[in-house]
């Protein structure tokens, strides 16, 4: 994930953090704790890849997304976009950066406005950020439904008149009105049937293709992840545990929790499937207001030492792939156990 050519990296976290107060009182009141829902990530992503972003849930995929696109301010960090460094724009500054880079929301019903017209919603993405002629619009608005696989003729019905895969369709098309380079789609896939979901999928790898995006793509499904990304990156608590590429961390995950997330994927085969044994965690992940001290998933590790619960582990490159990585102090033996 890493380059030696700082250049190419079209989106860069360094250090992120995004701790939310916890108070007490009603009239005075005082900070008495904080939820560490991302607590220093650093990644960077090339332009034109597709990062899968994966994790249980509560892990801080979500948060981690809005805090990427400044839609939660970090409390520490930062984050660059396109060279441009986000966290410290003005509003009118981010604003103005925002047709840089979208997001597709997990509920396209919670998303879009329930009282326009698909038209007046898409329109009114087209006119912020650009100068459009009048009598160009609906054209425009026409070209954005039929590149999403949807005919013109829906444009004057309401978010309530369609299925939920035609309203995230109609999402997508709203975060390609800008013409985005970023994309951060938020489990866009989760709420919908198994045949619609690859009819989604494979629309946002198209236009990815199609148009050069960059796209972070949030899911707690790695067999979904797996399918559409170039990398995957694995959440645990508010950090990142693993990131490599796709068919290396699902193939060959060197962090024990990548190792659970994968046993829990079923496999198609029947007789397969009951011969394999499954990686089980003890216990629940602990509370992001206390996290434990060291490696924050050793409670849970069946490979945890005392050194596990001292120090918080630093990126182990496996002696595979060198854009493969885990923060675990047992990489090399556990790339052992696995052979």
């Amino acid at each position: 994930m890493e380059s030696t050519h700082p250049s190419e990296h079209f989106l860069e976290a360094r250090d992120l953090k995004t701790h939310f107060p916890i108070e007490k009182g009603i009239l005075l009141k005082r900070q008495v704790g904080s939820v560490k829902a991302i607590d220093g990530v650093s990644f960077s992503l090339e332009k034109g890849k597709i990062l899968g972003l994966v994790g249980e849930s509560g892990c801080g995929k979500s948060t981690m997304a809005r805090t990427l696109l400044h839609l939660i301010p970090p409390t520490a960090g930062a984050v660059k976009i396109n060279g441009q460094e986000i966290t410290s724009l003005s509003p009118k500054e981010l604003r103005s950066a925002r047709k840089q880079f979208q997001m597709v929301f997990q509920d396209p019903y919670a998303s879009l406005n329930p009282r326009m017209t698909i038209y007046d919603t898409l329109k009114e993405a087209l006119t912020t950020h650009k100068d459009i002629p009048s009598h160009q619009i609906q054209s425009e608005v026409a070209a954005l439904m039929e590149k999403v696989g949807l005919s013109a003729r829906f444009l004057k019905k309401y978010p309530h008149e369609f299925s939920g895969g035609q309203r995230q369709r109609i999402a997508i098309a709203r975060a390609l009105a800008v013409d985005p380079q970023l994309i951060i789609a938020d489990e866009p896939v989760s709420a919908l049937d198994v045949s619609i979901q690859s009819q989604i999928l494979n629309l946002l790898a198209k236009l990815c293709r199609e148009m050069g995006l960059t796209m972070i793509f949030i899911s707690h499904d790695l067999s979904v992840v797996r399918y559409i990304a170039d990398d995957i990156a694995v959440m645990y608590l508010g950090r990142l545990v693993e990131m490599g590429p796709a068919d290396e961390v699902f193939y060959r995950p060197k962090h024990p929790y990548t190792q659970a997330l994968i046993s829990a994927v079923p496999l198609p085969d029947p007789d397969l499937e009951k011969q394999r044994q499954r990686v089980i965690l003890s216990g629940d992940p602990p509370s992001p207001t206390n996290p434990p001290a060291g490696c924050s998933f050793h409670p849970r590790c069946g490979f945890a030492k005392p050194e596990c619960q001292q120090k918080v582990p630093e990126w182990e490159w496996s002696t595979a792939d060198q854009s493969h990585r885990a923060a675990c102090f047992r990489v090399s033996e556990i790339e052992k156990e696995s052979k």
